[in-house]
Parts: structure tokens; sequence; C-alpha cells
């Protein structure tokens, strides 16, 4: 199967089973290590998770490699490697200026947000043509991941759980909790996290997709 006829709807389930199984039970032991005070190393409740080493988004280069893996030896292969990993690092390299742009220009935290939401999906516009099959891999991979913190954060911000999915940056105004839900869950959510593993995915898989070439060509 060429990558221009792309990944049926079933192929693509069975390859983020497991990968949305694992990063669902990782998201809800995040969950359960804060609301019992575990290591802040590990489980920290500060605003924005302060890098905590238990996170989902430690899992996005390990399953980019493993969809990218999988696609290849299933012929599901960009037409070139080469300018598929320059489009997703041109992606990249994009939304970083842009959104630092937006800190400098923009003070308004929502005004950040809403800025990070447009170049989030340009950036994913961007990358995408140059491998299509491992970018839908990687948004349903991306949609089954973000789902269930998206639920957790809702559970957090109306139900007061002391977690870090509850709290906003410092600088954030005060607003209510359905304003807090829009701007810091359901917006990020399903914008920045999406260009995250979408982008970030296509660059680490496109590297393992040289690797896999050489290994061919060696053997």
């Amino acid at each position: 199967m060429s990558d221009a006829s792309g990944s049926s709807s079933t192929s693509v389930l069975r390859l983020i089973l497991w990968p949305a199984l694992i990063t669902l039970a990782v998201t809800l032991l995040r969950l359960v290590g804060e609301l019992w005070q575990w290591s802040p190393k590990l489980f920290s409740r500060e605003a924005g998770g302060a890098g905590a080493l238990v996170g989902i988004v430690w899992l996005i280069p390990v399953f980019g490699v493993y969809f990218a893996v999988r696609l290849c030896r299933e012929g599901e292969r960009p037409q070139s490697v080469g300018r598929a990993l320059a489009m997703a690092g041109l992606a990249f390299v994009l939304n970083t200026a842009l959104g630092f742009g937006s800190f400098a220009l923009v003070k308004s935290p929502a005004g950040q947000l809403a800025i990070f939401t447009v170049i989030s999906w340009l950036a994913i516009a961007i990358a995408w043509p140059g491998w299509p099959a491992l970018g839908r891999v990687l948004l349903a991979y991306a949609v089954s991941a973000r789902l269930p913190v998206l639920v957790i954060m809702f559970a957090s911000i109306f139900g007061g759980l002391d977690t870090h999915y509850a709290k906003p940056r410092p600088d954030f105004p005060a607003m209510g909790p359905w304003g807090l839900f829009f701007w810091t869950a359901l917006l990020p959510q399903f914008s920045v996290w999406i260009y995250l593993t979408i982008v970030g995915g296509l660059i680490f898989g496109c590297l393992a997709a040289f690797l896999v070439r050489g290994r061919s060509a060696s053997a």
C-alpha cells in the first residue's frame, strides 16, 4: 500500500490501540500521584506540571518512532523522508518563532493562548503533507491521549481538586470555572498539545524512518 492511498480507519485504530491504553494508564497514574501527593519531581502539582517526570508528553517521541517504524514496514513510507523531516522542522521553527513573538507583543495570557491556537493548527497544516499517513495516525493518537486529560481537567476545575490540571499560570486573570475550562483546558488541549504530538511525532518518526531505510539498504 502506498502513502498516497492512505491508511484505513481500521488500520489507524489498530496502530494506536496499545499506545492509547498505555497513555491512559500514565495519565491515571499522574492523577493518582498528585491526589496522593507523591514525589513532586514525579507528580508535580504546580501550574503547568513543572516538567514532572511522569507525564504523557514524554511519550510523544516514543510513539512517533513506533508509528513510523510500523508504517514503514507496512509500505506507508513518505515519498521523501528528507522532505517530510524538513516540513516538520519548518513547522516547529515557525511555531516557536511566532509563539515567542506573541509573548513579546501580546501581554494578555488569553490573547497569547488564542494566538497559539491559530499558529498550532497552521504548523500542523505545514507539516502534514510531508507524511500524511503518519499525520493521520498521530492525530488519532493525540485525540485519544487528550480526551482523558480534558475529562480530568474538567473534574479538577469544577471539583476543586488540588492538581496541576486545575491551575492556570500565575499571571492568568481571575475568571469563573467555565472560562477557566475553556481557556486553560479545551483550547490548549485541542490545539497546542495536538500540535506537539503531531509535529513532534513527525520529527522523531522521520528520524526513525531514516534509520529503518539505512538498515534495509545494509541488508
